[in-house]
């Protein structure tokens, strides 16, 4: 906490380096969250510099009243839920839908990327999918973004006892989904 309030003010007095330190220590967390609630590995990343680019240009006015990573992670959260909103929008079928063209998809990984394709997680991230949105999001949240119920209960306005539902049955469901893998 206390080196976080360090970089901000440092970055805030123009320091590339706090910027870096902060992008190193948090990136793969939010990775995690943005990879967890879009299950799209490339958006997902997308997501996180999308983050990081407005953390960037308001950096001058920025003060951290709380934990960085937990801001950053809400950020992600927000806007992984903002895709997820314009995407059940444009589900809806194509005038000319005899057009097939796949998409292109680069096969190759960089070292950060490793950790979206292992095996482990798309085997939970699987599981995640099948949650209801509430669910999923609280669970990520809280395991992946270490955030209190009571920031959860505050990004999804709701009380801290529905966030703490939302988990519970979460958890249930995803323990049944993977055979009684899931530890609390």
């Amino acid at each position: 906490m206390l080196e976080d309030k360090l970089l901000v003010w440092r970055l805030r007095h123009g320091s590339r380096g706090a910027l870096c330190r902060v992008y190193e220590k948090y990136r793969d967390d939010l990775l995690r969250i943005a990879a967890g609630l879009l299950n799209e590995p490339n958006t997902a990343e997308d997501v996180v510099h999308d983050v990081f680019t407005v953390f960037i240009r308001s950096a001058t006015s920025f003060e951290l009243t709380g934990s960085l990573k937990g801001y950053l992670a809400t950020c992600v959260a927000n806007r992984a839920r903002n895709l997820n909103r314009t995407k059940q929008r444009q589900k809806t079928v194509s005038i000319d839908s005899t057009d097939k063209a796949a998409p292109l998809i680069s096969t190759i990984k960089r070292p950060d990327q490793w950790i979206i394709y292992n095996e482990q997680f798309r085997r939970i991230n699987s599981a995640l999918d099948r949650l209801p949105y509430e669910q999923k999001e609280v669970v990520i949240l809280h395991i992946q973004g270490r955030m209190k119920f009571r920031e959860i209960a505050g990004l999804q306005d709701t009380s801290v006892k529905t966030a703490l539902s939302r988990y519970r049955y979460g958890l249930d469901k995803l323990r049944l989904l993977l055979d009684g893998e899931v530890t609390k």
